[in-house]
């Protein structure tokens, strides 16, 4: 009976009671689950625990996709799994989290969560949540019914309580429970919907889509490490261009990039993003490596360039001008996105080389070309380039400059441009000898 009112006031099928899907049916052998998560699991029952692979893992697997990491969750109280893995530590205070260490390999492990978090703000938000369930209160803690599959290592099989798998199938994203409850607990899960959908090309069921437009201003009172550490995984994912692209569909980008809706009405500047979203998907597809920096960059360019062109109209000079605009525009996002110092620090790099290409007479070429960053500034003047923010031609010069030969080199610089004369030299100043009368000669 009250099993019965508790999925009734949370909105969740009657009909859905665990199934046990056997190795026959989803096909995932235990030799697909990493060697530190299936260690941890093997380790847990073996103490008379349960202890199940679950979540991203578990979906990503069963979609063919190879799992960045493997999480577990377990009945064990994590300073009871703290205690039993010798190379482990305590995280968390919002969630108490174990991390145990695998040579480079690091297994989150959480204990199953009550049906009802410990203490929540005045908007709903969960500020802390260590109170523990059963395996089935867990279940009905997790976002979507796609990430509450629950895999057994030992035996093989995946725990289904709320028919994610047929989910899968369907391509669907539905949120576990009432849809305006769940985001209150955790607006994240807004972002986390349209990563899903993006990711997988799937489609956001309509119950789940629909609250997200009038709860988006939630997102506002979640710490910006938070709303970075989300963006930064949509913006990786190799669906960026699709995840932005939903992302403004269901107005989710106020707050996140907050000026971005004034990028996507200039032509140029929307022209810019999408290229810059369609070349580190393509990085991330191929397997290469990517810069958050490098695409925070791009993403915010636009912004910088307006903010650049109306200090230098208020009367600054280009480079003073340009310093202002950088740090008018990082101080907004930082305000939202915790953007760590590490990566502004890089794109306020390429943000200043960029005036520097326009420079291709005396030595100037030859100390950018030595400058640490300048690989990384030269791809961000080619997207520049390709969008027709500046000339083609700008970015084949810097292209064949870098590949000539030291003897060619000299050749390809073009002529001093107006202003760019030789710099005056601070005269060194002698050391002052003794004062002479006017009439008196050197001895």
């Amino acid at each position: 009976m009250i099993r019965k009112f508790i999925r009734r006031v949370l909105r969740l099928d009657p009909s859905a009671e665990q199934r046990v899907i056997p190795k026959e049916s989803h096909g995932i052998g235990r030799e697909s689950i990493s060697n530190g998560s299936r260690k941890v699991c093997e380790v847990l029952q073996e103490r008379g625990f349960a202890a199940y692979v679950v979540g991203g893992a578990v979906r990503d697997l069963l979609l063919g996709l190879r799992p960045k990491d493997f999480d577990v969750a377990t009945d064990a109280d994590p300073e009871d799994v703290h205690k039993i893995f010798r190379r482990s530590r305590l995280i968390g205070r919002r969630f108490k989290l174990v991390h145990v260490l695998f040579g480079e390999e690091t297994v989150e492990v959480s204990t199953f969560r009550a049906r009802v978090a410990s203490e929540t703000d005045e908007h709903g938000r969960v500020l802390r949540d260590n109170i523990y369930g059963t395996l089935e209160d867990d279940a009905i803690r997790r976002d979507f019914t796609i990430n509450a599959l629950y895999y057994d290592p030992t035996r093989e099989t995946i725990l289904d309580y709320h028919d994610g798998m047929r989910d899968l199938r369907k391509k669907s994203v539905r949120i576990v429970g009432d849809a305006r409850a769940r985001y209150r607990e955790d607006p994240i899960r807004m972002l986390r919907a349209v990563r899903f959908a993006a990711k997988a090309g799937f489609e956001i069921e309509e119950r789940t889509r629909k609250p997200i437009r009038g709860l988006a201003h939630l997102l506002e009172n979640v710490p910006p490490s938070r709303v970075y550490e989300e963006m930064q995984k949509l913006l990786l994912s190799g669906h960026a261009a699709v995840a932005l692209a939903r992302l403004r569909a269901e107005g989710l980008h106020h707050g996140l990039l907050p000026l971005l809706d004034v990028i996507f009405e200039q032509p140029m500047g929307e022209r810019f993003v999408q290229l810059a979203l369609e070349e580190t998907d393509n990085r991330i597809r191929a397997g290469k490596g990517v810069s958050p920096a490098f695409l925070f960059a791009a993403l915010l360019w636009h912004e910088v360039l307006a903010a650049w062109k109306k200090a230098q109209r208020e009367g600054l000079k280009p480079i003073p001008a340009l310093f202002k605009a950088m740090d008018a525009v990082l101080d907004i996002q930082t305000d939202k996105l915790a953007i760590p110092r590490r990566f502004t620090a890089v794109m306020k790099e390429i943000w200043a080389l960029q005036p520097r290409f326009e420079q291709r007479s005396s030595r100037r070429p030859f100390a950018l070309l030595a400058q640490e960053r300048f690989r990384a500034g030269y791809d961000f003047l080619v997207l520049r380039a390709a969008s027709g923010e500046v000339s083609a031609e700008l970015a084949q010069w810097w292209e064949r400059f870098q590949r000539a030969g030291e003897n060619e080199r000299p050749s390809m610089l073009l002529a001093p441009q107006p202003g760019e004369g030789k710099r005056r030299r601070r005269r060194r100043r002698g050391r002052k000898g003794p004062v002479l009368p006017p009439d008196a000669a050197p001895a």
